[in-house]
């Protein structure tokens, strides 16, 4: 059986990804941290679920730390690496960017070492539409992205250019996949979908920075795992854009949230942030030429799932701060 390791496994995506490789018969080694960004019930509760599946196995190491990842690949025969594992969120990088650097660039960084160290073939990079700030729209992969509004943006760069610098050096097989907002069942309470299903819960005002005009190319998490595990068995070099390629304003996402919801919302609209994007759409034809995908859930559908899941588990959910 053919082992990965997913550091990142107990995050959102990371989560989902080992998900799916149990499921198509690999063994998955996860690994995190379990930091306290955000209430680490919802790591918990994620890894329960892996666990349950078998042929996974989890240990809390932090990327960072180079001498304890090296005992895991002395350890098992990896045929690659998906890191998940990254400092995420584009307000939090402005107020403590010394942590992006380390995770997002020293973290991946040790990952490439010990990939070229002990010969692993398959790398496989999560990054970030972000990195797309400035550009026209849709976002293509050969666009310049030089032009970054967020050390987080910044940092998801610089961790790409350096999986590059590892291909080309050490014929290491690299897949870039860039994420365009990721929503669904145990997504993050630092993003706009839990926050604005759990503020029209709870009867609170919903808050958006700006007129909420502003679209994202929302992309069901399910969607997003299928992608990145078709990943794996790229050969050589590839920067690709996962995304929903269909992209939705904030005020048509609350609309599609008091639906499911069944509650109307108030909305307080707060001055907009110069860090923010004002809308992001993936040009995904490389993602179909290359892994065969696309996307195969619409945000109506994703929003009726993200809402059941988070009303089935009210009783700890509620009590998550946001």
């Amino acid at each position: 059986m053919e082992i990965i390791m997913v550091p990142g496994a107990a995050g959102f995506i990371g989560s989902k990804v080992s998900e799916y490789l149990v499921n198509k018969g690999y063994q998955v080694i996860g690994l995190d941290n379990l930091n306290h960004y955000y209430d680490v019930r919802l790591k918990e509760k994620r890894l329960d679920n892996l666990v349950r599946l078998g042929n996974f196995r989890f240990f809390e190491v932090d990327i960072e730390n180079y001498d304890s990842l090296e005992t895991l690949f002395q350890k098992y025969d990896f045929k690659g690496i998906i890191n998940e594992a990254a400092r995420a969120g584009i307000r939090a990088s402005i107020d403590n960017p010394l942590a992006y650097q380390k995770t997002n660039i020293e973290g991946n960084l040790n990952l490439l070492e010990l990939c070229k160290k002990y010969h692993v073939q398959h790398y496989v990079l999560a990054s970030t539409s972000s990195v797309y700030s400035g550009c026209k729209q849709p976002f293509q992969e050969e666009f310049i992205t030089d032009t970054l509004y967020s050390p987080y943006a910044a940092t998801k760069k610089s961790a790409e250019l350096m999986a590059y610098t590892y291909h080309y050096l050490y014929q290491i097989n690299v897949v870039v996949l860039r994420y365009f907002t990721v929503y669904g069942p145990f997504g993050r309470p630092d993003m706009v979908v839990f926050r604005f299903i759990k503020w029209i819960m709870e009867g609170k005002k919903v808050q958006i920075y700006g007129d909420g005009q502003q679209k994202r190319d929302f992309t069901y998490i399910d969607d997003i795992a299928e992608g990145t595990v078709k990943a794996l068995d790229l050969e050589g070099f590839h920067r690709i854009n996962l995304g929903n390629n269909n992209p939705s304003s904030l005020i048509q996402l609350v609309q599609f949230i008091e639906k499911y919801v069944g509650e109307k919302a108030e909305i307080e609209f707060l001055p907009s942030l110069p860090e923010d994007m004002e809308s992001t759409c993936a040009d995904i034809s490389k993602a179909f030429d290359n892994l065969g995908w696309k996307p195969v859930f619409n945000l109506e559908f994703g929003m009726d799932k993200t809402v059941n899941w988070m009303r089935e588990n009210w009783e700890w959910i509620k009590e998550i701060r946001i």
